[in-house]
């Protein structure tokens, strides 16, 4: 079935038994191919029958389907002639996990964080009626993206807006609710049902031209309707601010689906369909561990065993750390918003409960409550990935660091992230937090220095971002004590010629980099830098005096970066020396392993040796 739809006018000629059947392929599909190349499994396994639904009903990309978040946009992509390439998916130069518009006219608009979509389909239904077009737009989001607070203000200017909108809340909790069935289908029937809105109508207008208690008479029944319908009918949220709630419908009922779409499009103003849907259905291992299988490296489907090794990960490195520190100091408590184990605090949460906050898919709210019990006396560690805290901006800021207060920021994820790309890259946040009054900016060269980092941190008394790579780690010593010093940072190799100034993770490469161009007779001093902010100032001005030329590396995009802040150092005090800026271009960097990405923007060992050797050669 599966090997016939290349377009969504293909899933047209199907019938319904052909659509179910259509779906079980699908899950196949999707199982034998996230298997070898890894990617969200879990959240596409769940709306399989959604999508299919949706591509039936309406006519992409005519109609505009807009997917909050993105990863859950396997299916549309299989649908949408995309089938043949999932051997590259998230592969560099294959397709992306997310909705690329350069992929596909169908990818209507590119996403990567939550709770976007029903702003982005406000705007584009606000164009089509400003341009008299007439087509569907639907926003597909999650219960877990609507914690966002941007949701909400989208939902609340939507259903002020009378415009002709749909939104999708795909509801995927590891239940089907009790709610879901005949009773809550005749509900919706009934509600959508345009007899029934031109009955109510013509109700209206009969009774207001009976004066003079006529229209005392409709207010009266229209209260106790409204009474009535508080009891008994969900989602009245959603209809007070607006919406016309239908649901909840079983998300893996293609009928019910259909069925619901096809009215849905055919009444006016904003409406709500509430779905019912299963991380994981149809595989077992991501049913029974949607989580382990939201974000999946490669795996075995029989077992449901993952490939790779068993070593920890910065972030087990940072959980078990900070675990084992608040133990013993009660003032700490961890934050997340929505990746407990994402970001190594599941370690944190089992054993510390009562000190662990998950405040939802939130990044604003979890920056400004850390700031506010940072008032009360706490010390708070904020653990977010460094895409994530973009959204929390304002409150780094407004909140935490004008107040000048003691909030932790752990930056997982920083630098690349790899098969993710572009919307996930950890490329910017030296640059956007450097130029901020009152932080302290850090980044470890290893697992090591990553736990004198988190013990150091305990010792400050104002603002603190220590940054920290996705991926595996060897071996590391917890109980290790901590020497590092503010704004102190480390020679690991004395030179002559060359001076290179490497951060966090980059440090490493910088060492490979070292020993290579021993080889060739050139011996450079090679610092671990530490600290963003504030700078060694006076060993970086003491090694720029005696070296030739100097080499900054770092993961972070070139500008505004660590190599800008050597550069303002230098100018400052007068010294003009030949400064080379090693990092990632003034673009967004796309998909694809990190290894592959390196060598790319030649960040690489290998091309960074061949620059410091011509260099040297001209000098």
């Amino acid at each position: 079935m599966l090997e016939n739809i290349n377009t969504p006018y293909d899933l047209k000629k199907l019938n319904k038994n052909e659509l179910e059947l259509l779906a079980k392929e699908i899950r196949c599909f999707l199982i034998e191919n996230v298997s070898k190349t890894g990617g969200h499994l879990a959240s596409n396994l769940g709306v399989v029958e959604l999508t299919i639904a949706l591509h039936y009903v309406f006519n992409s990309p005519i109609d505009k389907i807009i997917w909050d978040v993105g990863h859950q946009s396997y299916v549309h992509k299989i649908l949408t002639g995309r089938k043949n390439k999932f051997d590259k998916l998230r592969k560099f130069n294959g397709i992306s996990g997310f909705p690329k518009r350069c992929e596909s006219i169908h990818d209507v608009f590119e996403t990567g964080h939550s709770s976007t979509s029903i702003s982005a389909a406000l705007g584009i239904a606000k164009a089509r009626d400003l341009n008299n077009e007439k087509y569907s737009v639907i926003s597909v989001i999650g219960d877990g993206a609507l914690t966002g607070g941007m949701a909400f203000e989208a939902l609340n200017d939507a259903g002020r807006s009378k415009t002709n909108l749909i939104v999708i809340l795909n509801h995927n909790e590891m239940s089907i609710s009790e709610n879901v069935g005949s009773i809550s289908m005749y509900l919706s029937k009934i509600r959508t049902d345009p007899y029934y809105f031109r009955f109510k109508k013509d109700i209206e207008n009969i009774m207001n031209i009976i004066p003079p208690i006529g229209k005392s008479i409709y207010k009266s029944v229209e209260k106790l309707k409204y009474s009535i319908k508080q009891l008994v009918v969900p989602g009245m949220l959603f209809e007070e601010i607006g919406f016309k709630y239908l649901g909840p419908i079983d998300g893996h009922d293609i009928n019910a689906l259909i069925e619901v779409l096809n009215r849905a499009k055919n009444i006016e103003g904003p409406i709500l369909i509430h779905t019912i849907t299963k991380k994981g259905k149809g595989y077992i291992h991501a049913e029974q561990n949607p989580d382990k299988f939201h974000s999946a490296s490669p795996f075995n489907i029989q077992t449901g065993e993952f490939k790779k090794n068993g070593r920890d990960t910065y972030s087990d490195v940072f959980g078990k750390t900070l675990t084992k520190i608040a133990l013993n100091d009660h003032s700490i408590v961890a934050i997340t918003a929505a990746m407990p184990d994402g970001t190594g605090l599941n370690h944190f949460a089992e054993k510390i409960p009562d000190r662990f906050f998950d405040v939802g898919i939130a990044e604003q709210h979890a920056a400004t409550f850390a700031a506010g019990m940072a008032i009360n006396g706490y010390k708070p560690y904020f653990a977010v990935y460094s895409t994530f805290l973009q959204r929390a901006y304002d409150q780094v800021i407004h909140d935490i660091c004008i107040q000048k207060l003691p909030v932790v920021l752990a930056i997982d994820r920083a630098g690349l992230v790899g098969e993710d790309g572009e919307t996930h890259q950890g490329l910017f946040d030296i640059s956007f937090l450097r130029i901020i009054p009152n932080i302290v900016i850090m980044s470890p060269k290893n697992a090591d220095e990553l736990v004198e980092m988190i013990k150091f941190s305990r010792t400050l008394t104002g603002p603190c971002a220590i940054r920290y790579p996705r991926g595996k780690v060897d071996s590391y010593d917890i109980n290790r004590k901590c020497n590092i010093q503010l704004g102190k940072a480390e020679i690991l190799s004395e030179g002559n010629t060359v001076a290179i100034f490497a951060f966090g993770n980059m440090v490493n490469i910088a060492l490979e980099v070292r020993d290579k161009i021993y080889k060739e007779g050139v011996y450079p001093y090679v610092v671990n830098l530490r600290f963003a902010k504030p700078l060694d100032s006076e060993l970086i001005l003491d090694i720029a005096n005696k070296a030739k030329y100097i080499i900054t590396i770092e993961d972070n995009v070139i500008n505004g970066g660590i190599g800008s802040a050597i550069l303002e150092l230098l100018n400052k005090f007068g010294i003009y020396k030949p400064v080379v800026r090693l990092g990632f271009p003034d673009k967004f960097i796309e998909h694809g392993d990190v290894n592959t990405l390196l060598k790319k923007y030649n960040l690489d060992s290998d091309s960074i040796k061949e620059k410091i050797i011509r260099l040297y050669r001209e000098m």
